[in-house]
């Protein structure tokens, strides 16, 4: 029998909840059981990570629980597998301390083995990463800030209640049924994250109306025989009264209800002789002993917080189409209607592209209408109807549409309406830091605009596409939230699935790819400098040419500029410093997937690109000269050489010799990306526009929608096949490269 069950539920915390499963294996002390809770449901991405962590540690023995049943439920659940002489309960997306375990059963024992031991935990704001101390406060003490001996768990038949105050009537059950209890002074031993959108207990709705149901149990349990301290009950009511002074927190028709309710619960279980303490709090009893209602809103109305109102927004600046789009809300949404919009308007590309398609063949009755700038209009395949970023038809069908679907948000001003589904497709898998975490770099924060601003526009989320969990856990964190994240993978991926001999073939015609070359797509990323002069190729093309001889050609696909006609090229058409048919300049193409199709292998340093590329299983070659400076100051989600897709050359002379020789192809490169496909591949099989368009479009549940299909059973878009390669005539390196 172990010494402690670790019980951790983790409904909707899957991003965080690796930190909390390994601060519990980490422990040095390791006599202990770690049951996972996890949602009883096919393909739970909880129960994924789970399951992954108990085929590593016999320790880990994960059980499932209904969703429907809720917090209370997942501990129940833990409750009944558990084995432990104590039981201690972490949630998700919080830590325990190190050393706590160690910490505990000394005092335990120290104690003669108390039926429950309370300890300190630290709250953490979210933002900052500050953090408070909270010491046990009766029953305000959270479950996770006790261990409980299991027999008297069982012998007092105590689970937890169902509804959101499940902790408060849990905190009062075992104090009326413990017969020892010890604390264990001291530093906090867990540490809980205060989430972003605030604990639900707090905020206005119904669910304020299960507080008196809770508090109602407790004191219902008391008069069958457990008793009632006069301690007990004022803290009880302190909570009651609480809410009460909130009146904001209770909807309107059911605040004197409330308050009636309380005062019936307070005459009718208030202990002999109890005296309310002197002050604020002692009026408050009193009013709420008399059922004087208007007489305590009196009272609260000096020191309660505003009533919760809307925040103003932001408003169009101009006044007539201002006025347009405030009278095109008052009108209903517009349920057929579906708006896209794709790289900053630059287009019909990208996940709202393939979603759009998607939704033609799956939801013909939609209209879709993709928002595009003006000079991107004529780029327009035929057929794709669009409305001009800043015209009056772009604020109608803003002001109209059920579906709002975009890879960056749509303006400040647009407003959030009842009824309307927004999804964030996002820009594929993050290498950089995103979101809140570019706060601690001044290069990328100078350019990011206001974290308030963009938590506004993150709070108007429904919806988060992931194709990895590396992306869900750093949307997560990046994007605070309470948007549901989905792991269908990322639809524009689809094609690396579905494309053909004969796609690929007809692609590198269009393309210009001379029959019998191999193509190189080279895919730097933006930098900050990108940005202010137009793009920056970085690597001597021309002697990266005549390095690697005639068999290849090089495909460059250059990052988009801000200065730039929008597409990463200042003029069409353009040579790249004379090379002829050496490089042939892709960026203007509409389509990368049709480009990364063409391509024999991709050269990049960081762009997101590769862990797209990576599903077509074909070479992936990282030049890296510049990741340090990257990542001391723009910051990274993720150590790329340290687990790379393949060769890593942080020289050109590297960087050839890897394609001179061939080895940018060896079994090494093959172990490396495979690797590197099986963590960011992970939901990409060529269905995820269908998955999407079903649940969002078509409103079908989860568990109908097709299962990812597994990695070792896809099949990617066939390489090129290439025709025998004309004899190089290899020039030695260090007579034409040019810079290393």
């Amino acid at each position: 029998m172990p010494r402690f069950s670790v019980i951790v539920p983790t409904h909707g915390v899957e991003g965080r909840l690796p930190l909390a499963l390994d601060s519990i294996l980490t422990q040095q002390f390791g006599d202990f059981e770690l049951i996972p809770v996890h949602d009883a449901t096919p393909d739970s991405p909880a129960g994924t990570v789970t399951s992954a962590y108990a085929t590593r540690d016999t320790r880990v023995t994960p059980v499932e629980s209904p969703p429907a049943g809720g917090l209370s439920a997942a501990r129940n659940a833990g409750i009944a597998a558990a084995h432990g002489t104590y039981v201690l309960f972490l949630d998700g997306d919080d830590t325990l301390a190190p050393n706590a375990l160690r910490a505990i059963t000394d005092r335990l024992t120290e104690t003669g083995d108390p039926d429950v031991l309370y300890f300190a935990h630290d709250r953490t704001h979210w933002w900052d990463g500050g953090t408070t101390t909270h010491r046990p406060t009766g029953v305000e003490t959270p479950a996770w800030s006790a261990a409980y001996r299991r027999d008297f768990l069982t012998d007092h038949h105590l689970t937890f209640p169902p509804g959101h105050f499940t902790d408060l009537a849990w905190s009062g059950l075992v104090a009326l049924a413990a017969d020892r209890t010890a604390e264990l002074r001291g530093q906090a031993r867990v540490r809980h994250l205060l989430r972003r959108q605030g604990s639900r207990l707090n905020a206005p709705g119904e669910q304020q109306l299960e507080l008196l149901d809770q508090v109602e149990l407790v004191l219902a349990r008391a008069n069958a025989g457990e008793g009632l301290s006069a301690a007990l009950f004022e803290q009880l009511f302190a909570v009651v009264l609480r809410t009460a002074a909130h009146p904001e927190r209770i909807p309107a028709r059911h605040r004197h209800a409330f308050f009636r309710r309380a005062t019936h619960l307070y005459l009718h279980h208030r202990p002999a002789g109890f005296h309310p303490s002197a002050g604020g709090p002692g009026v408050q009893h009193r009013l709420l002993a008399t059922g004087s209602y208007a007489g305590f809103r009196v009272l609260s109305a000096a020191n309660r917080a505003a009533a919760t109102a809307l925040a103003a927004l932001p408003r169009p600046r101009a006044p007539l189409t201002r006025a347009l789009y405030a009278a095109q809300r008052l009108l209903p949404l517009d349920r057929n209607l579906a708006v896209y919009r794709a790289y900053r308007g630059r287009g019909h590309s990208c996940d709202p592209a393939a979603i759009d398609a998607k939704a033609r063949e799956l939801a013909p009755h939609l209209r879709s209408v993709f928002l595009v700038e003006p000079d991107a209009v004529a780029q327009l395949p035929e057929g794709v109807d669009h409305a001009v970023v800043g015209g009056r038809r772009y604020w109608r069908v803003l002001a109209r549409a059920k579906y709002l679907v975009g890879d960056a948000d749509f303006a400040d001003p647009v407003v959030k309406r009842p009824g309307s589904i927004r999804l964030q497709t996002h820009h594929g898998t993050p290498l950089g830091t995103m979101g809140v975490d570019q706060s601690s770099y001044p290069v990328v924060a100078a350019v990011s605009g206001s974290v308030t601003e963009l938590l506004a526009r993150v709070d108007s989320w429904d919806f988060g596409l992931s194709a990895n969990r590396h992306s869900t856990e750093t949307w997560e964190r990046a994007f605070p939230g309470t948007y549901e994240q989905l792991e269908y993978g990322c639809p524009r991926n689809d094609v690396f699935y579905t494309a053909t001999a004969a796609d690929v073939a007809r692609v590198r015609r269009e393309l210009g790819v001379p029959e019998g070359r191999k193509a190189l797509l080279y895919a730097p990323a933006p930098t900050h400098r990108d940005r202010t002069t137009g793009h920056d190729a970085r690597l001597d093309l021309e002697a990266f040419c005549e390095a690697v001889g005639e068999e290849f050609v090089v495909l460059l696909r250059a990052p988009c500029s801000d200065d730039d006609d929008g597409m990463g090229r200042k003029g069409e058409g353009e040579g790249e410093g004379g090379l002829g048919d050496r490089v042939i300049d892709v960026t203007r193409h509409r389509s990368v997937e049709d480009v990364c199709l063409a391509a024999d292998a991709l050269i990049t340093d960081r762009s997101s690109l590769m862990f797209d590329y990576a599903n077509l299983d074909r070479p992936i070659v990282i030049h890296a000269g510049d990741w340090d400076v990257y990542r001391e100051t723009h910051g990274v989600c993720l150590d790329l050489p340290a687990a790379p897709p393949g060769h890593v050359a942080r020289t050109e002379r590297e960087l050839a010799d890897l394609f001179r020789d061939g080895s940018y192809a060896d079994a090494e490169a093959d172990a490396l990306r495979a690797g590197f496909r099986e963590r960011f591949c992970q939901f990409d099989d060529g269905r995820a526009a269908e998955r999407v368009v079903r649940r969002i479009f078509l409103g079908e549940r989860p568990e109908s929608l097709p299962p990812v299909v597994p990695l070792a059973e896809r099949t990617p878009a066939p390489a090129p096949a290439a025709a025998p390669a004309p004899t190089p005539a290899h020039a030695p390196a260090t007579a034409t490269l040019v810079r290393s």
